[in-house]
């Protein structure tokens, strides 16, 4: 058997408030939610239940939303991202999440929290999907199906290797080389002017890229 890349797709959503709208909820373990060996490996994301018209107040237009809470014993916070799935049997302002995840993370069945429209999120590819990545240059599109994002474009914005070298986009191929940089990604001048020699990756998508940098595409209005 071939070994898969393992991809770490990064999505951002440029067009969710900066300023976080926030619905009070209060967030209930639900033991038929499971928290699936995927979920744990980051694989997938989560399940949410809520009803309708709490899912119109999150406005989480692609059906992903962080949940942000406190662990009552420590008053850390603790933070979910999941895909919103409608339930209208669960009541309003009440999200339903994995009794499992929820006791591991806050040692609570129930409690207090707050949910709003996820800005950033990621996700593990480790299968056949990515053959359908590798190859692809800063720019391209990718079709957000393979991550669960259905009729979905995502824009590819950068990436990483495992070393943390960043891809950039005026350099072609799936290159690792040494260039002269003014600027980022792979350099943050201190003075006006200052060059540096630095390894960065070119622009184009190899197996031994970890991480892709993502972002919804939206039609223009």
């Amino acid at each position: 058997m071939v070994d898969m890349p393992d991809f770490k797709i990064v999505v951002n959503d440029p067009e969710a408030p900066k300023k976080e709208k926030l619905v009070k909820v209060k967030v209930e373990g639900d033991p038929e939610i499971q928290l699936t060996d995927k979920v744990k490996e980051k694989l997938e994301l989560p399940v949410f239940k809520v009803n309708s018209k709490t899912a119109s107040e999150i406005g989480a237009v692609h059906g992903v939303a962080t949940i942000r809470m406190r662990r009552p014993d420590t008053g850390d916070k603790v933070k979910f991202t999941g895909r919103i799935i409608i339930d209208d049997n669960v009541p309003d302002n009440v999200v339903k999440v994995s009794m499992e995840q929820l006791i591991n993370a806050t040692g609570q069945n129930e409690l207090e929290g707050e949910i709003f429209r996820a800005r950033a999120w990621q996700i593990r590819i480790n299968d056949e999907r990515t053959q359908t990545i590798i190859g692809l240059k800063i720019g391209d599109y990718i079709d957000g199906s393979i991550i669960g994002l259905k009729g979905v474009k995502l824009a590819i914005t950068g990436g990483s290797d495992i070393s943390g070298f960043p891809m950039r986009p005026d350099i072609s191929g799936p290159v690792k080389k040494k260039v002269l940089l003014s600027g980022p990604p792979g350099f943050h001048p201190e003075e006006d002017g200052e060059r540096r020699r630095k390894t960065v990756r070119g622009n184009t998508i190899a197996p031994d890229i970890v991480q892709i940098n993502t972002k919804i595409v939206y039609e223009s209005k």
